[in-house]
């Protein structure tokens, strides 16, 4: 058999909440009801997904969760984030709902990847589909690199942003003559986005702060860009 398709279903506290959401995002309502359950579907493109609705849910207990696979995780993310600038006037990175940035997932055998975590609370993993664009995956040379690799596998992939904030703090506490400057400018920008998910703007703005003072070459620079994209997105968020 051919062409079978699976289609998650995932609890919500609020099915209008899921619906307006996923509506930012260009998914597009294809069924809904209120009775005898409340329940409503949402797609964009080949992407389908349902939600349940329980009275008294709550969505920071939620272990729903979901993998998409696609070849472009790059202009997935960019739809998504122009959807969230348009409704919101900025990418959220915190609080219910919210999205990560696409990075390298060690444990996704090097694969970029990144999350939405809806208003039910469900991670929604986006990675790169490795049968249609293959990565290679490559071990960092520098411990701030391991650091930051490791913090993403708690934070980006496990959701325990206390033990990727110990990561990265104890590597900042140690800094060495041969550390790479665009690792810890890349360490201090996660940093502040994760300072961010714990509601702490005075450890986000002071993490921006000290990236923004490293000094780089010309070619360390455009090394960091995304990076500084990612802060600028960060600093606009804290306004």
């Amino acid at each position: 058999m051919t062409n079978e398709v699976t289609v998650p279903l995932l609890p919500c506290a609020s099915i209008d909440d899921i619906e307006a959401f996923y509506g930012v995002l260009g998914f597009r309502t294809t069924y809904k009801q209120r009775k005898p359950h409340a329940c409503v579907g949402v797609q964009r493109e080949d992407l389908r997904l349902q939600f349940f609705e329980i009275a008294g849910f709550d969505p920071e207990q939620s272990y729903g969760s979901c993998l998409v696979l696609t070849a472009d995780i790059e202009g997935l993310h960019r739809a998504f984030t122009a959807g969230m600038r348009a409704a919101y006037g900025k990418v959220l990175v915190s609080g219910t709902p919210r999205m990560t940035r696409p990075r390298v997932r060690k444990n996704a055998d090097g694969l970029g990847g990144f999350s939405i975590i809806d208003p039910g609370g469900n991670w929604i993993r986006v990675f790169r589909d490795a049968a249609t664009a293959p990565v290679s995956a490559t071990t960092p040379a520098g411990r701030l690199a391991k650091a930051l690799e490791n913090a993403v596998v708690q934070a980006d992939s496990r959701g325990n942003v206390g033990q990727a904030v110990r990561i990265l703090d104890s590597a900042l506490a140690r800094p060495q003559a041969d550390d790479d400057p665009v690792d810890l400018v890349e360490v201090l920008v996660y940093r502040a986005e994760l300072a961010m998910v714990l509601h702490d703007p005075t450890t986000a703005a002071e993490m921006l702060a000290r990236a923004q003072s490293v000094t780089l070459t010309e070619d360390e620079s455009e090394r960091a860009a995304s990076a500084f994209d990612n802060a600028a997105e960060l600093a606009a968020a804290l306004r």
